[in-house]
């Protein structure tokens, strides 16, 4: 089964009141192209993180977020008790040294000093945390890897309605490519009756109407494009990471449906080339979002 490159997935986790939230997010693209933005505490393990994430989704666009919200009490911005008892101190002195009056918010005052207010910022990430932060970001990555499949299979049923709509288009082509042998001969001929004293060899006219005939004739165009839409088919059942090989194929029914629009001299046979391109343009914009 073919998978998408779209996708997105988000996970989260408790651990000794921080809350762990991973959110990953691809779209397509010829290649993996990933942007992070990892916490700071987390940073430290960016580059194994980033590995984690490669192995898993191959490729696309894809744009990974790591943050950490801590606790209310755990958030709260910790009072440096000690050195407000210093400050307090020395200006009491400073006060009573130089006649100043003391202030009259000694409060104010004293968590305006520096560093009375201060957070300690953890930078070491224990084993048990790390799996925490693991087991998330696996799980948002999981989330996102059948996000891509069910998306494969919207794109494999939508790819299988074009490609019967097609092979529906080539067998109505039938009809009138059988009448337009015996018109074209018609045409010529005719052509050649208003015109009476013109004299022609009849052997050599006959070779010359089969030659052009068969320049018109698209009966190989028919038998590749057919080949190509069960080739589409096959590589399809193969299974993902089959994303281009089908751009190729769509490509190669292109050139067909456009030799048999270029070799068509029947309005009826044209219009039925200009749906089937129009079959085929909606297979090639959503074969950029395969795997």
């Amino acid at each position: 089964m073919i998978l998408s490159m779209t996708g997105y997935g988000k996970a989260s986790a408790e651990f000794q009141g921080k809350k762990i939230t991973a959110e990953v997010k691809s779209l397509n693209s010829k290649a993996l192209d990933m942007s992070a933005k990892i916490a700071l505490v987390y940073r430290e393990k960016e580059l194994e993180l980033r590995n984690m994430i490669v192995q898993a989704l191959e490729r696309g666009k894809v744009e990974f977020n790591l943050w950490v919200e801590q606790a209310e009490v755990a958030n709260a911005t910790p009072i440096n008790g000690p050195l407000v008892e210093a400050y307090h101190q020395q200006i009491k002195s400073l006060c009573a040294k130089y006649d100043i009056p003391e202030p009259a918010d000694w409060w104010g005052t004293l968590t305006r000093m520096p560093d009375v207010l201060t957070r300690a910022e953890v930078q070491e990430v224990g084993d048990e945390e790390w799996a925490v932060v693991r087991s998330v970001v696996e799980e948002a990555v999981g989330q996102l890897i059948e996000f891509r499949r069910q998306e494969g299979e919207a794109l494999e049923r939508k790819f299988t309605e074009k490609l019967d709509n097609i092979a529906a288009l080539l067998q109505s082509i039938e009809p009138f490519e059988k009448s337009r042998t015996e018109k074209i001969r018609q045409r010529i001929m005719e052509g050649l009756q208003a015109i009476p004293e013109v004299e022609y060899d009849k052997n050599r006219l006959e070779q010359e109407m089969i030659y052009y005939i068969e320049k018109l004739d698209i009966n190989e165009e028919k038998q590749r494009l057919a080949n190509h839409l069960q080739y589409f088919r096959q590589t399809m059942r193969d299974g993902h990471g089959q994303g281009k090989k089908l751009g190729f194929i769509a490509q190669e029914m292109g050139r067909e449906i456009n030799t048999t629009g270029s070799k068509s001299n029947q309005a009826e046979m044209q219009n039925i080339v200009v749906r089937m391109k129009d079959e085929l343009e909606q297979i090639k914009e959503q074969v950029l979002n395969v795997m």
